[in-house]
């Protein structure tokens, strides 16, 4: 059951990087939701390699071929079943690495979990394989679309370039106005230059991916131990090369007194939009005890440096011996643009879940 997320609304994916295909099954999705394949296909062209000068450059069309669970476009309610097709993959790129453990790569760990690994690619464990979650994502959003819910994800950090401002400060609708996917276009083109000079350094670099989700409503949640913002937690960490997660003031809360970290509660001065209770701040993140309080929830999600880098290394073999390695083929100089539609789709399978178990209680 690794290989699924959600309790009502299920995602379960499978294939590997340089396979025939890769896809998934989307489970407990309602009936007579209208599928809007523009728009599918649209969020997997945000993560398509090959995009820009500053991501991997393997050519993949990414088209999905949706194979059940939708017919005269609306879903019927049975299991959607999907796939992606590998068009690009270069296996001999890897076959250097049959017997040799990439520092930072999960060859090691999955060789002595399995006893056997896929070294083309990555297999499994490569970042291809969120083209599955992305998918799952978008029709998630479809139905998170019919209560209003809306979610918007950026990058925020690049190494050591920030973008400082809240999102609030910010006009999201410009995240899409370059290729780091920043909505600050001064930062962005700071970012941009920083990419392009570690790639040209055979480096990579990792950075934060902010996320906001807007009008959910409060009541999501399931204490005590699938509370929304561990849900949250889990799925973004569940995202290949994530090595950190915060919601609401995270970290930088600990700064803070209680008197100034508490997020007071008053009168909603639009109370036919939103309800009776308003917030004076949201160091909270939009997430009380465990369930959703009406407020925006957002969070940040840290991405280390891709761990193939066009430079000479040391490892070890199977037989643990010192080897030199170097990476090849076509690689992220940094992952940052391209999980940003990650990040929103494994927020918008979470959201999902949660609303229809909600709905379901409720019943």
């Amino acid at each position: 059951m690794s290989n699924t997320i959600g309790k009502i609304f299920t995602l379960t994916t499978f294939g590997e990087s340089h396979g025939v295909a890769l896809g998934g099954v989307i489970d407990g999705c309602p009936s007579g939701l209208e599928i809007d394949l523009n728009f599918i296909q649209s969020e997997l062209d945000r993560r398509r390699p090959g995009q820009s000068k500053i991501v991997s450059q393997r050519k993949e069309s990414d088209k999905v071929e949706f194979l059940s669970g939708i017919f005269e476009g609306k879903t019927t309610g049975t299991p959607i079943g999907f796939i992606i097709r590998n068009e690009n993959h270069k296996s001999e790129d890897y076959d250097h690495l049959m017997d040799a453990y990439r520092p930072s790569h999960a060859d090691y760990t999955y060789d002595k979990k399995y006893g056997i690994r896929d070294y083309n690619g990555a297999g499994r464990a490569s970042a291809r394989a969120t083209v599955s979650s992305v998918v799952g994502g978008a029709i998630a959003k479809l139905f998170l679309n019919k209560y209003g819910i809306k979610i918007s994800a950026y990058t925020s950090q690049v190494g050591e370039i920030k973008l400082l401002r809240n999102y609030k400060e910010l006009d999201l609708s410009k995240i899409e106005s370059n290729v780091v996917r920043c909505p600050d276009e001064l930062i962005a083109d700071t970012m941009i230059k920083r990419i392009e000079q570690v790639r040209k350094e055979g480096d990579t670099i990792g950075g934060v991916i902010t996320c906001v989700a807007q009008h959910v409503p409060a009541g999501l949640g399931e204490p005590v131990f699938d509370k929304l913002h561990a849900d949250l937690g889990k799925a973004m960490l569940g995202i290949n090369a994530v090595k950190g997660f915060e919601i609401g003031s995270g970290f930088e809360g600990v700064k803070m007194k209680g008197s100034e970290h508490n997020d007071g509660l008053i009168p909603n001065p639009a109370p036919k939009e939103k309800g009776a209770i308003a917030f004076k701040t949201n160091n909270s993140g939009g997430v009380l005890g465990g369930i959703s309080n009406g407020d925006d929830i957002y969070f940040r999600v840290a991405f280390k440096p891709v761990a193939t880098i066009m430079q000479k290394q040391m490892t070890v073999n199977k037989r643990g011996e010192e080897v030199e390695i170097s990476g090849k083929g076509r690689h992220d100089p940094c992952v940052l643009p391209r999980a940003v539609s990650v990040v929103e789709a494994m927020t918008a399978i979470v959201l999902a879940d949660h609303l229809l178990r909600n709905r379901t209680i409720k019943m």
